[in-house]
């Protein structure tokens, strides 16, 4: 069964790792921006790195495994608190939407929930609605429930189209708020966030309709096959395997489909 596994942070990855992914189904990526272990100190800084992962990271997918890898492009919370360096930033991000394998804008939203986290998720939110770009939201480690309240207050208040949205990082205890709004509902699979079986339990009592899994695959003690072997936890509790398919491809690709720039052949 192929699966698209829609929020990979590949460059903190081996070359081995791409590998192992596209053996165990993935054929098909996308690597959101996202803070890298330490904080940048340059608006520099960040376009070096979203270089980086547009041009190496999609080659070196392509190259070491044949995998279609795409990227979306933003500020992240935790960044967004050095003011300065975020306005920088910020302005030139609809530089990089148009580029080839540029999918959306990402990921973006609370860390700390801080007005300047605020300030820079509202203003990237209108690039992306402005040009009917894709979406992933990061919601907040700690306190996740009020930041995630306040994520789906916001979005709301700036009447977004929710359905090119996905709020992500979903546990037990966001699981309500988001079901709240038509946007896309993420869950990472992933030590301190939630585990395959306890995501495949709100699977069961919620459904799956815009429901989608994701592994993370940053550089701490993430799996780069968490989809795979969620895919293969579900077989063995018995779904229909349409219905898996649904969660770790179908849905990823309805989301990113929404992109001029996403050609991945279903």
């Amino acid at each position: 069964m192929r699966i698209i596994d829609p929020h990979m942070h590949m460059v903190s990855r081996a070359a081995d790792d791409y590998k192992r992914a596209r053996r165990a189904g993935i054929e098909c990526c996308i690597e959101p921006a996202f803070w890298s272990g330490q904080d940048k100190q340059h608006a520099g800084a960040f376009f070096d790195y979203f270089e980086q992962i547009i041009e190496h990271e999609t080659d070196r997918a392509e190259r070491t495994a044949n995998m279609d890898h795409y990227v979306t492009i933003g500020l992240e919370p935790k960044e967004a608190n050095y003011r300065d360096m975020a306005e920088k930033v910020v302005e030139r991000i609809p530089e990089y939407l148009d580029r080839d394998p540029v999918v959306g804008v990402g990921e973006i939203g609370f860390d700390q929930v801080t007005d300047d986290e605020e300030w820079a998720f509202r203003e990237q939110l209108e690039i992306a609605e402005d040009r009917e770009l894709p979406v992933v939201v990061h919601t907040p480690h700690t306190d996740k429930p009020a930041g995630t309240e306040r994520i789906v207050e916001i979005i709301e208040e700036m009447g977004l189209t929710q359905d090119r949205i996905i709020i992500d990082h979903n546990t037990e205890d966001t699981i309500d708020i988001s079901a709240q709004t038509d946007c896309w509902i993420g869950f990472t699979l992933y030590p301190g966030k939630i585990e395959a079986d306890a995501a495949i339990d709100l699977l069961e009592e919620y459904g799956t309709d815009n429901m989608i899994f994701n592994s993370a695959a940053d550089w701490d003690p993430s799996d780069p096959l968490a989809v795979p072997k969620a895919r293969d936890k579900m077989l063995d509790r018995g779904w229909d395997r349409e219905e898996v398919r649904k969660v770790v491809f179908e849905n990823p690709y309805e989301f990113f489909n929404q992109s001029p720039n996403f050609d991945y052949e279903a």
